[in-house]
């Protein structure tokens, strides 16, 4: 009897052992929680830190806007329109003379392109009805009539509009010095022929964002008044 007795009390000791042990060896290593199954699931953590690709977004509704509100686009014989802040000036004053804009202020949408053949694209606000768009474009030194932009029900006119009292054409010449002098410094990037501004939540932003070498790629960015912002290998 004294033996049984003693083989239970050792009996219970020992399950009491190692339920303790269990217990600090789970509160030190979580096997079963829902922070230790994020932490080790690759595929959780990076559904809940990635973040939305902005760039791809942007560019897709840049890219969908051009072609569907302009002509495509053909280069002509380069004129260096690009780094000509006269000429470009010269198209901004005569943009702003437009006599259907008199006394009205003018509104950019969505893009603004400018092109080294001294051809410039841009899509304005109409100037009686603030719901509708026309495209212009700048060609031999004169701007076309205005053309109707076919808009969808979808598109936010209001987030994609910025005052022409914010933009100077003149920037893009510094965007596309600023540029060239980078993509001098590396192997196989080649010189713009062209450059423009998107507008997204009435914010500007010059591109283009990347410079592709044969060997490295680079990231870039730019301030408002196309001076450098940012530059670093990706």
């Amino acid at each position: 009897m004294k033996k049984l007795y003693i083989l239970t009390i050792c009996s219970l000791l020992s399950f009491s052992c190692e339920q303790v042990s269990k217990s600090i060896t789970e509160t030190i290593t979580p096997t079963d929680t829902i922070i230790a199954r994020k932490t080790t699931n690759p595929a959780v953590q990076a559904t809940e830190i990635k973040p939305p690709n902005v760039d791809s977004i942007i560019k897709t509704t840049i890219e969908s806007h051009t072609t569907t509100y302009t002509e495509t686009h053909i280069e002509g014989k380069g004129t260096d329109f690009l780094i000509h802040t006269e000429a470009l000036q010269k198209a901004e004053d005569a943009l702003r003379k437009l006599p259907q804009y008199t006394g009205k202020e003018i509104f950019i949408y969505s893009t603004l392109y400018f092109y080294n053949d001294g051809t410039i694209n841009v899509m304005l606000q109409h100037p009686e009805n603030p719901k509708y768009i026309d495209a212009y474009a700048y060609k031999e030194n004169k701007w076309s009539a205005p053309s109707p932009v076919q808009l969808s029900v979808r598109d936010d006119i209001k987030s994609r509009l910025v005052s022409l009292n914010k933009v100077r054409f003149v920037n893009a010449a510094k965007v596309v010095e600023i540029y060239n002098k980078k993509a001098q410094e590396i192997e196989g990037a080649k010189p713009l022929t062209s450059t423009y501004l998107s507008i997204w939540n009435n914010q500007i932003r010059w591109y283009p964002t990347t410079i592709n070498g044969s060997r490295e790629r680079y990231s870039i960015q730019y301030n408002d008044d196309g001076s450098l912002k940012t530059f670093k290998q990706d």
